[in-house]
């Protein structure tokens, strides 16, 4: 939301020596988050006058029509001789009133004028455009042309408002109120202690059976709407400057008087508006929900299929407007540019001023991607006891500026509503803030934000109409507390009870980055929102668990509505962006939750924030919540190990991925299982399943190896990328979260090796599993070094695997003889299992 000071001025009088940098410290002590302050004219120096146009030459022999013009500047150069100017631009002619800047003068970005010598004359100045005076957009993007009664020689800087300061303000969403200046004017006045002048406290005529003929079909949609109609509006009537300045400053380009006034008011206070040509209108104006399929050009010129949910404004004909969001083009308002072309000026409206659902217009506005300035409030809450004031001052505004007269009949329907009260202890703001400010205090600040407040000890409070946000006691209690100042809260730190730490799962959670980050890989961190058209590019089974998702019900992004169910999505994306942007030797990992939805679907409660939530309490929170594990993931692509002068390197493949799963597990303190498996997105001839013991039973808590071909491609991934993915709490119920150290012995280790031929398709894990079983407790450690298969030596089908075995003893040294029966035992039991023979 964009504040010109000089608009807040006129509703709070604030002090003359306060700038928007001081206003700007003062609103954001109160809460609002003022991003920046936009000083407009900072560099504009004069002499910028009024002129008129006496002649006009076209100069002939250039690329681009030129015109050679005098202009009448008044007294305003010195010698009351008309100025000569060289101007490029068409849309003025001979008699009009424009805005002249005369040698001496700078303009916005430090442009600086002076008498120059071009095409063959001499210009001495300029006439000006808006976008050269840093205006803005106003639709032209040509010479400013004033109206005619303007005073030839008057400053134009004064004329246009061209200095002044603008706040941009980001409004957060529960504060819809903010969205006006009506609201920051109120947050303004209490930051200042000052009174505020309520724009909405006018004289409003009260409902008769005169007014245009209006039917509310849903008034669970719409609960309030006001109809005011206005007659005989001048077709020559154009927006005065100030109306355009003020919504060129707040970002909105003029159009036509009727809507610039439309627009002026929902900025003034917060209520959108529409108006509709009369003539153009059909019969009774109706609020209703969209028959599925049916269709509506909207004011951008779009067709738009509607939704059974939409809310639609219509008359006899079916809709002529999308509720809350943006009018219809066959109600159209024409402007007095319709006239000179021909056409017939919109002579009569209807104001239309309602309180629409702002979930509805919320669903509506994003179903059809049409954010408007009039969705935006609606989403966010307006007051809906301004509609009326709102109505009468576009109707007032019309009547002065366009010479129209107002008709008697006020149409005005609204659904009866209490106001919302809330009960509260006194001091509940003291508790949750930790400070004791005392029932006055309390009492005044809700007063201020516009609360009634009744009561001693257990406060009563109404809450304002223009506060849907304010629902629960700690509402109140943040308003108190945001009033008097976050600054003022003492800064005291939490004093945890002697023994408490980190947990065990945030232990490994730790201890497991480091190891990987110490291994070579890169933590990557994603967003945790997938699209489910995922889970079809990821090659899942139709009917694989991963498939259930946790929708949300307000995503950031209608394309990733759903939470993650695994980590690749993410990873695999980051690896494809850095891959696309040069980096090829990759490897990423990332540890966090993952999403699963629950059986039973049960709604969360909200916590007492004046105690510590108890066991239950917790247990209850957590009941509504999805499951959700935590699991680590990799990626890896390009080269493992780079080449230089150390030597050759070698390409990151599937065993990379295998070994970063050992390497988590190693962490967990548990025992890992690797066997040939085949899921999803992996390769089905380079893809292993992790296994794990837990409670005496195995399970699978992940995979690893080379990805599909098919992934590859669907997902522009680089050629032969390896992943894995492991469910980390699975990983640490299987092992010891206490670290062991190593036992160190004193005595020399032994060392055995052996070469065993096996079928090729016998997984070297078995074969491990089999000597390590077999060698008995002398065993400290096994490695597979060496991989070898050649048909003619081992014959077709079969592979040798060589396997460094090392043997120490704790209590002695021992001898070649237990060293070779422990080895014996080790091949003589991978022979009984897996068909293993020595390699002669």
């Amino acid at each position: 939301m964009r504040v010109p000071l000089s608009w807040l001025r006129e509703y709070v009088d604030l002090p003359a020596t306060e700038t928007g940098r001081d206003v700007q410290a003062k609103l954001i002590s109160a809460g609002l988050e003022v991003e920046t302050v936009e000083h407009l004219g900072a560099d504009l120096k004069g002499p910028l006058v009024v002129g008129q146009v006496l002649t006009i030459e076209e100069l002939e022999g250039f690329k681009k029509p030129i015109r050679f013009c005098t202009v009448d500047v008044g007294q305003a150069n010195g010698t009351g001789e008309p100025q000569e100017i060289v101007c490029g631009a068409r849309n003025f002619g001979v008699g009009d009133k424009v805005v002249v800047v005369l040698p001496g003068a700078t303009l916005p970005g430090g442009f600086s004028i002076s008498a120059r010598k071009t095409y063959g004359k001499t210009s001495h100045g300029m006439i000006c455009s808006g976008d050269e005076l840093g205006m803005g957009d106003d639709g032209s993007h040509g010479i400013i042309v004033l109206p005619p009664e303007t005073e030839v020689g008057k400053d134009a800087i004064e004329l246009l408002e061209l200095v002044d300061e603008v706040l941009d303000i980001a409004v957060t969403a529960n504060r819809g109120d903010c969205l006006s200046i009506r609201g920051v004017a109120r947050e303004a006045a209490i930051a200042y202690g000052l009174p505020l002048r309520d724009p909405a406290l006018i004289d409003v005529p009260g409902p008769n059976a005169y007014g245009y003929p209006v039917e509310i079909a849903d008034p669970t949609g719409c609960d309030r709407f006001t109809a005011r109609t206005v007659t005989g509006l001048s077709a020559e009537a154009r927006s005065p400057i100030w109306l355009q300045r003020r919504l060129q400053k707040v970002g909105m380009r003029p159009i036509s008087l009727a809507v610039d006034v439309a627009n002026y008011v929902m900025m003034e206070l917060g209520q959108p508006l529409h108006t509709y040509d009369r003539a153009l209108v059909q019969g009774t104006i109706g609020v209703r929900r969209a028959a599925e399929g049916e269709k509506i050009v909207t004011l951008d010129g779009v067709e738009r299929k509607l939704h059974a949910e939409d809310l639609v404004i219509t008359d006899d004909r079916g809709p002529i407007g999308l509720a809350g969001v943006m009018g219809g083009a066959n109600t159209e308002i024409a402007d007095h540019g319709a006239a000179e072309n021909g056409g017939n000026a919109t002579s009569d409206v209807v104001v239309e001023a309602a309180h629409f659902d702002q979930v509805s217009i919320a669903r509506t506005a994003r179903r059809h991607k049409l954010s408007s300035e009039a969705s935006r409030r609606f989403e966010r809450g307006v007051d809906p006891q301004a509609a009326a004031a709102a109505a009468q001052r576009t109707v007032d505004l019309l009547v002065l500026l366009a010479g129209g007269t107002a008709e008697a009949g006020v149409t005005e329907i609204s659904a009866p509503t209490a106001p919302h009260t809330i009960s509260v202890p006194a001091d509940h703001p003291d508790r949750v803030a930790g400070v004791t400010y005392g029932r006055e205090t309390v009492v005044r600040r809700l007063q201020q934000v516009g609360c009634d407040v009744y009561g001693q000890d257990e406060l009563i409070v109404t809450v304002p109409s223009w506060r849907p946000d304010l629902t629960d006691p700690n509402d109140l209690a943040e308003e108190v507390i945001r009033l008097e100042g976050y600054e003022n809260l003492p800064s005291t730190l939490p004093r945890p009870s002697a023994g408490r730490g980190l947990t065990s799962r945030q232990r490994l959670h730790r201890r497991v980055g480091r190891a990987l980050a110490g291994a070579g890989y890169v933590e990557a961190l994603n967003y945790p929102f997938v699209a489910e058209q995922v889970f079809d590019q990821l090659g899942l089974e139709a009917d694989d668990p991963a498939r259930r998702v946790v929708k949300l019900v307000n995503p950031l992004s209608d394309e990733e509505p759903a939470l993650r169910t695994t980590l690749l999505p993410g990873l695999l994306g980051a690896l494809r962006r850095n891959d696309g942007r040069g980096s090829h030797d990759l490897a990423l990992f990332e540890t966090g939750l993952v999403f699963h939805p629950r059986d039973e679907r049960r709604v969360a409660a909200n916590l007492p924030v004046d105690r510590r939530p108890g066991a239950d309490d917790l247990a209850a929170l957590d009941a509504a919540l999805p499951d959700q594990p935590r699991h680590v993931a990799v990626v890896l692509a390009g080269a493992y190990e780079r080449a230089g002068w150390w030597g050759k390197g070698r390409p990151a493949d599937w065993a990379d991925a295998v070994e970063a799963a050992r390497l988590v597990a190693r962490e967990a303190g548990a025992e890992l299982a690797p066997r040939k498996g085949q899921y999803g997105p992996w390769h089905p001839g380079r893809c292993a399943e992790l296994i794990v013991t837990v409670d005496g039973a195995e399970r699978v808590v992940g995979h690893a190896g080379e990805l599909h071909p098919r992934v590859l491609k669907t997902l522009g991934l680089p050629a032969r990328t390896c992943a894995m993915e492991l469910d980390l709490d699975a990983v640490a119920r299987a092992g010891n979260d206490t670290p062991q150290a190593p036992g160190i012995s004193t005595f020399p280790v032994a060392t055995q090796d052996v070469a065993l031929v096996v079928d090729e398709f016998v997984p070297a894990a078995e074969v491990e599993a089999a000597l390590r079983d077999g060698a008995g407790e002398l065993l400290e450690s096994i490695r597979l070094f060496d991989v070898y298969d050649n048909a003619e030596q081992l014959g077709e089908g079969r592979k040798s695997l060589a396997y460094a075995l090392r043997f120490r003893a704790g209590d002695r040294t021992l001898t070649v003889d237990e060293a070779s029966a422990a080895r014996d035992a080790a091949v003589a039991l991978a022979g009984e299992r897996v068909g293993a023979v020595l390699r002669g």
